[in-house]
């Protein structure tokens, strides 16, 4: 064991001194791995916020209720003990006059208000169900509609369906160029250690002779395809957090406008190791790949 250590503490070394020996091209391919991760890393964090922020807003459906203008107090008490059943969630009662002044003083209409004789709104109920299927919504929409005394009904659901689909498609994208720049980061890093191998060709080649196997000859480039993946990583948070301190204040006043108080949140730890682990295997196989291709030549026999 000890001595399986000190191989890879030997292979280990040398894997960064051939990297501080090489400053501009381990910068340059640094830069170019966290280029190619920045992207699908950023645009996963910012679908992560909006989902977040979409699970504060009320998307769960909501039937709204409409009362007919003749509907009676014993219709109207009946219709107040359904909605304290089971599969009621919560179930508000909205004043037709307090709806009247409430869309009155949110859409400034006052001189409107001022020419009405007669309130137009009717009395409503707002019904948030427990089971927020559509089979389950729909069937308790028609349920109610038919009671007594509830002239029309409509069930609030499809923007929520709608911004739930979208999340959905925008994590299907950042999964598909997720794959495509993970094949691109094992392309940059295996091309990186092939220009290393050949540069050495002669020395693995005495290696060899003296009867080194290939995985002794491929441990010291494995360690640099990590030790290259791991600083590609820190490449890409660098990038990630500042875009993200670039595009704050901006995104900040844009939400303020909506009444939002949506911002920009740093990555956290365990999401910055996850990168970090990624780019490390994915520079890793490259490595991999590159060595053993090369290995497997027979003018490297």
């Amino acid at each position: 064991m000890i001595r399986w250590l000190r191989h890879q503490k030997r292979a280990l070394t040398s894997a960064l001194r051939r990297l501080r020996g090489q400053p501009w091209a381990t910068l340059l391919t640094a830069l170019a791995m966290g280029v190619a991760i920045s992207l699908p890393s950023g645009l996963y964090l910012g679908l992560n916020q909006l989902s977040q922020l979409a699970g504060d807003l009320p998307a769960q459906p909501e039937i709204s209720l409409f009362l007919a203008a003749d509907v009676t107090a014993q219709q109207k008490r009946a219709l107040a003990a359904r909605l304290k059943q089971a599969d009621i969630a919560e179930a508000r009662y909205i004043d037709k006059d307090h709806a009247l002044a409430g869309l009155i003083e949110s859409q400034q209409l006052q001189d409107l208000a001022a020419g009405l004789t007669d309130n137009p709104l009717p009395d409503a109920w707002t019904v948030r169900p427990r089971q927020p299927d559509r089979a389950s919504l729909q069937a308790l929409q028609a349920e109610l509609a038919r009671l007594p005394g509830v002239a029309a009904s409509h069930l609030d659901s499809a923007w929520a369906d709608r911004l739930q689909a979208g999340l959905r498609l925008g994590h299907m994208i950042v999964g598909l160029l997720a794959a495509l720049f993970a094949i691109a980061l094992v392309a940059i890093s295996g091309n990186a250690i092939r220009a290393q191998v050949l540069a050495r060709r002669d020395e693995i080649l005495v290696s060899r002779l003296i009867g080194a196997t290939d995985r002794h000859i491929r441990r010291p480039f494995l360690y640099l395809g990590a030790v290259q993946g791991l600083l590609g990583g820190l490449a890409a948070c660098a990038v990630v957090a500042l875009a993200g301190w670039a595009l704050a204040s901006p995104v900040g006043q844009l939400a303020a406008l909506y009444g939002s108080a949506f911002r920009f949140v740093p990555p956290q730890p365990l999401e910055v190791a996850a990168v970090l682990a990624l780019t490390a295997a994915f520079g890793l196989l490259g490595a991999w790949l590159s060595v053993s291709r090369t290995l497997a030549r027979p003018e490297a026999s």
